[in-house]
């Protein structure tokens, strides 16, 4: 590659001189630089006069090649380089409980066997106050449902099921599926998700409205106080998974599902250590529970 630099500094500075003092070699080593490249390539590259080098017909036909050649070699440099400097990078994402603790685990392990220095933060919040953090600056990036990004942009990383959370003795926890009208004569404990709740449009587009008795930012206080037999509730599949809470957990009809994206400001703005994580997240979206 040095000797493609060397051709192109001499066309820079117009001779062999001043190309060979640019980059610190004699004007010998310059000179034989081309010579080899010459030989190597099998034609004439460059032309001598009083007036400088300059570039034979067959080296002009060559040279817009060459020069591609030099514009990848950067590319690569500055990818090598900008990946080294992950070192005490700090990935800020905005996340919701399910994916803190269901996903999360599984991408940072993963994602650190390639970038063992890079640092995750995580803002917890909800559909309203992720987007936010994300306008802001607070976060980088950060788990909503795609109707809640408004302007934002965001890749799809995958839907899930939604299920009914019952207590053990409840008189619907022998069904096989629970419908939305049996929901709504119930007392609802509703996850308060900010500015769009997947259940509360189900019930919405069915002509319903639950009771609501309650509502709660954390899934878990939901599933004791479900468990207490306080009221129902629906919660997804995803958070409900790996719990030894004494409820019962039942597929809802018609079905119910969840959506999940990362969402940004502008994905080419994103610092390097980001761009790298959320393609990590895409290319393993289908491991993810």
């Amino acid at each position: 590659m040095e000797r493609y630099l060397a051709l192109q500094k001499i066309l820079e500075t117009g001779g062999f001189t001043k190309a060979a003092k640019a980059m610190g070699y004699s004007q010998s080593s310059i000179s034989q630089m081309i010579a080899s490249l010459e030989n190597e390539l099998g034609i004439k590259l460059l032309t001598r006069s009083k007036g400088g080098a300059h570039l034979t017909i067959e080296g002009e036909r060559i040279y817009p090649d060459i020069e591609k050649l030099l514009a990848s070699s950067q590319a690569v440099k500055r990818k090598a380089a900008d990946i080294r400097g992950l070192n005490d990078d700090v990935i800020r994402i905005g996340t919701i409980s399910s994916i803190t603790c269901h996903w999360m685990p599984q991408l940072i392990q993963g994602f650190q066997k390639q970038y063992p220095n890079v640092q995750f933060v995580f803002q917890q919040g909800d559909y309203s106050l992720i987007p936010e953090w994300i306008r802001s600056g607070k976060v980088d990036c950060g788990f909503i449902s795609p109707v809640a990004c408004g302007e934002l942009q965001y890749d799809l990383v995958k839907s899930g099921e939604m299920l009914a959370v019952l207590p053990e003795k409840h008189p619907l926890a022998s069904a096989d599926r629970v419908s939305l009208e049996d929901l709504a004569q119930e007392p609802f404990l509703e996850l308060e998700e900010g500015s769009y709740s997947e259940i509360m449009e189900a019930f919405k587009k069915a002509g319903l409205t639950p009771k609501v008795k309650y509502r709660l930012h954390d899934d878990y206080a939901i599933m004791t106080m479900v468990e207490a037999g306080l009221g129902v509730s629906v919660l997804a599949k995803l958070i409900l998974d790996r719990t030894s809470f004494r409820n019962v957990c039942l597929p809802l009809n018609p079905p119910v599902s969840r959506t999940l994206a990362i969402a940004y400001v502008d994905k080419e703005e994103l610092p390097l250590a980001d761009k790298l994580f959320i393609k990590y997240l895409l290319d393993h979206k289908e491991d993810l529970p």
